[in-house]
């Protein structure tokens, strides 16, 4: 089973050059300690919502966007060894001037419940995190196993989808509060990799169109009302550098 790390950052609008100037600077940092896969993403499509969203779960302010990340270490052995080890890694010092506010920022690692097909090249994610009820873990497995073969047979490359039983709480926000999570969830957090928007609004309609999507109102194994979600354009992928 694999593991990654998921980061959800508010970023200025203005400062778009400088965040990734600082992702790609920081990219050997990672690597250097083991891990396999580096993205970043740029809301492109990030709905606002009636309960939670995106801008909501980072207490985004006017004329900050929503950049949607995560590292793939491979195994929860490996990013803890690398966690450790990085510490004493003059590198991990943060500059004096951030291109965001990182009190803002939520993180966590989470194991994959499930993932298919191949990264690369895509240009596009559809991300989202949802509280899970911890005892329909399965259920909820089996619902994102149906939800990525229709992504993937519609044009999607690739499709994943982790669960984190147990997240601290943050200082000013975390996952939790993200999506207001209660007494007995787990929160998923999960990606579809697109060769471009186009491609994703295409097999969009199509999946809509598929007998194995559920049907409207049917029972979730998740609190839908609850799920934030968004569209964000690749800035930096290290599969493609």
């Amino acid at each position: 089973m694999s593991y990654f790390q998921g980061f959800i950052i508010p970023v200025p609008e203005a400062n778009k050059g400088a965040y990734l100037k600082m992702a790609q600077e920081s990219v050997p940092l990672f690597t250097d300690y083991g891990a396999r896969r580096i993205v970043e993403c740029w809301g492109s499509d990030v709905p606002r919502g009636e309960l939670t969203d995106m801008y909501g779960a980072v207490k985004a302010e006017k004329g900050e966007n929503i950049v949607f990340s995560w590292i793939d270490w491979g195994t929860k052995e490996a990013f803890d060894k690398a966690h450790k080890d990085m510490g004493s890694d003059e590198r991990m010092e943060q500059p004096s001037e951030m291109p965001f506010d990182g009190m803002r920022m939520i993180y966590s690692g989470f194991e994959t419940v499930g993932e298919e097909g191949t990264s690369g090249p895509a240009g596009y994610v559809q991300g989202y995190v949802a509280p899970v009820p911890k005892e329909k873990r399965q259920a909820f497995a089996d619902m994102c196993e149906t939800m990525r073969d229709l992504a993937i047979d519609n044009g999607a490359l690739r499709a994943a989808d982790g669960w984190a039983a147990g997240i601290q709480n943050g200082e000013v926000t975390d996952f939790k509060r993200a999506v207001q999570a209660k007494a007995g969830e787990a929160i998923a957090f999960g990606y579809a990799e697109w060769p471009s928007k186009e491609a994703f609004e295409t097999g969009a309609e199509k999946m809509r169109e598929d007998k194995r999507m559920p049907a409207p109102g049917a029972e979730m194994p998740m609190d839908g009302k609850r799920l934030i979600y968004g569209g964000f354009e690749i800035l930096l992928d290290t599969d493609s550098q």
